[in-house]
């Protein structure tokens, strides 16, 4: 069994988490957003030396069974609006379908203008022929560098197949040049047209983002003979090659990995409700899991519009490690704006000079300048202290150690604000916080959101990249269909098994070596099929007209796994050294520093005191404490009601 690599890119820093048998092993690096596959090598490079002492790419990669790579480029892309600019072809003259609501109606104008064209319906008419020459030709003169088709009626797809045959015999391939032409059926088979289009757009739009990137470091890393190719981690839970991967598949796929490593977790620690705060440089993202399941939505939000595809529920508020905190108007502010990876923080020492709570919180004592990020990143005092002094505390009227006190309640406050927001606080709900800024501030999130248990996982740093090795390999295809029409059911069931179990072999597995799973989206939810040894679909009574089949084929690789739950001896955890820590205006206090990596399951102390990884730390204030788990996770629980109060 070889290692298992994943590698979750944010826009900030990228994880890279290793599972080498029983033995797991992590890393961060920089992102850089110039060039993508300078991070995604340095952070392989930086992984081959912890594991083998020495930098070793060539044998880590020769070793591994499966790459799996998270990337938020794309959202990022369409966050910022930074793609192709798209046109769009319709089969009527009436638009109003395509915008439903405001939200629709300002995203329409943003990536396609007025950068539409309307064809006649009958394709082989000479009058057909003439109109698609105008329209092509106008779309690409007003600059469009990717055409949409989206049809509407009951023969859409006909009518685009239709279509597509007429432009390959009008524009072949060479003259219509780097126009590609994406047809909306052939990505989506929703009854809903408006459904169809944006599922559609958005792919268009994030497509060139991922492609790049993706195919040029594939190509990088079979020179090193890997014994299968890259694989994409996806939105649903799964991965798949890069070349049967869909665009629109990679929009929040990071947040998807922390998402299937907190149900994990939330099952290991029977723990019915879990908030999830995934704290990055530049967004935290706010999810749920309840009841033994990921909070989602069957048609995903993507830029507060619905696409056709499933989506975890998470939200992302504008505040991060890095988000950029100011005084306006005789207030503290923080964020949206972050000063992501370069230059970063004033005290990364990199030419940033705007002042962020990770400046403050070196400032208040909480952070090492020889510890940080491994060592690995010398931290600056005087360029915090320099951005602190002009940005929040000249502005205030405050020395710098009452500004900092203050900026760490508006930053926590911002969070525990899109908390309340996200969801409903209850007695049992369990904060869990990760990323590389989610234990930092997490005591003082959860003593504005009024939560008293709070869950840091071990591998908090990079848990993205941890949750993605709970996953499988699979792929998916759906088809509408009359589910009141037991045969035609049956003949859709085979067209689409076919189809998953055909990309299945390009992965490189057989039929017998997949898991097939069936259902069907009714207006009522979701209804498993059952499906019989033969590999058909079994005898099912349906009454909804129109309802969309879904076929996946899995394959199940290993699996993360956490330690045996066991009874364990309680025993006084053991400080590394000592700190001085700011916890009150003009007040400083020497507090214990706990090395996680050096404690023992059962370790157990209380605060105030300074919990430390290589890649994370956590303020534990007084009024609470905290015990190492069998899997030495860290469980913090108020004891001192004042603190949720």
């Amino acid at each position: 069994m070889g290692k298992l690599i994943n590698i979750d890119n944010g826009g900030t820093l990228t994880d890279i988490w290793v599972l080498d048998g029983e033995n797991s092993y992590h890393t961060k690096t920089i992102t850089t957003p110039y060039d993508l596959s300078k991070c995604f090598f340095e952070g392989l490079k930086k992984v081959s030396e912890d594991i083998y002492g020495k930098e070793d790419l060539r044998a880590l990669l020769q070793s591994t069974d499966h790459i799996r790579y998270s990337t938020t480029q794309g959202t990022n892309a369409l966050v910022e609006r930074k793609g192709p600019k798209l046109g769009l072809l319709l089969n009527g003259g009436d638009r109003s379908w395509c915008c439903d609501d405001d939200q629709q109606r300002a995203l329409f104008d943003g990536l396609l203008g007025d950068r539409i064209a309307v064809l006649p319906a009958d394709a082989e008419s000479e009058v057909f022929q003439r109109a698609l020459t105008d329209a092509v030709n106008s779309l690409s003169a007003s600059g469009a560098s990717r055409i949409v088709v989206a049809y509407t009626g009951e023969d859409y797809a006909a009518q685009e197949s239709a279509l597509r045959k007429a432009m390959l015999r009008a524009y072949p391939r060479h003259l219509l040049g780097s126009v590609p032409v994406l047809y909306a059926s052939a990505l989506c088979r929703h009854s809903n047209p408006n459904t169809r289009l944006w599922t559609s757009l958005f792919n268009a739009f994030l497509h060139p983002a991922m492609e790049r990137f993706l195919y040029n470091t594939e190509g990088d890393l079979s020179q090193y003979r890997m014994r299968n190719p890259l694989l994409v981690y996806r939105n649903d839970g799964y991965s798949g090659r890069v070349a049967k991967t869909v665009a629109l598949k990679t929009y929040s796929s990071g947040p998807r990995g922390g998402a299937e490593g907190a149900l994990a977790y939330s099952r290991y620690y029977q723990a019915k409700r879990v908030i999830t705060i995934d704290v990055g440089g530049t967004t935290t993202d706010i999810g749920l899991i309840e009841n033994d399941r990921i909070v989602d939505n069957r048609y995903g939000l993507v830029e507060g519009v619905r696409c056709a595809d499933p989506l975890a529920e998470i939200v992302s508020v504008g505040v991060g490690g890095g988000s950029i905190i100011r005084a306006e108007n005789g207030a503290i502010c923080v964020g949206p704006e972050s000063v992501g990876g370069a230059p970063g923080p004033a005290c990364f020492g990199m030419g940033g000079e705007l002042a962020t709570i990770t400046d403050a919180l070196l400032l208040m004592g909480l952070l090492d300048p020889k510890t940080y990020f491994g060592g690995k990143l010398a931290l600056r005092a005087d360029k915090a202290e320099a951005a602190v002094r002009k940005h929040v505390a000249e502005p205030l009227g405050l020395d710098v150690p009452s500004a900092c006190l203050q900026m760490l309640d508006a930053w926590a406050g911002k969070i525990a604000d899109g908390i309340r927001d996200y969801t409903d606080i209850t007695d049992d709900s369990v904060l869990m916080a990760f990323g590389g800024g989610g234990p930092m501030g997490v005591a003082a999130i959860a003593r504005s959101a009024g939560i008293a248990s709070v869950l840091i996982p071990r591998l908090s740093a990079v848990f993205s990249a941890h949750g993605i090795g709970f996953s499988d390999i699979a792929h998916i295809a759906s088809e509408t269909v009359d589910g009141g029409d037991g045969d035609a059911l049956s003949r859709a069931f085979d067209v689409l098994k076919d189809r998953v179990l055909r990309d299945m072999r390009t992965e490189g597995y057989e039929a017998e070596e997949c898991r097939l799973e069936a259902w069907c989206d009714t207006e009522q939810g979701a209804v498993d099929l059952p499906i019989t040894a033969e590999l058909s679909l079994a005898d099912v009574s349906l009454t909804d007209e129109r309802l969309l089949l879904n076929v996946r084929a899995v394959k199940a690789i290993h699996h993360a796994r956490l330690a045996d739950q066991a009874d364990l001896q309680a025993m006084t955890a053991v400080p590394e050294g000592e700190r001085s820590l700011l916890v009150a205006q003009e007040s400083t206090q020497a507090v214990p520093v706990y090395r996680v990596e050096q404690q023992q399951a059962g370790a157990q102390a209380s605060g105030p005191a300074v919990l430390e990884e290589a890649f994370w730390t956590c303020a534990v204030p007084d009024g609470w404490d905290f015990r190492f788990t069998a899997n030495r996770d860290i469980l913090l629980n108020v004891t001192s009601q004042r603190q949720t109060s």
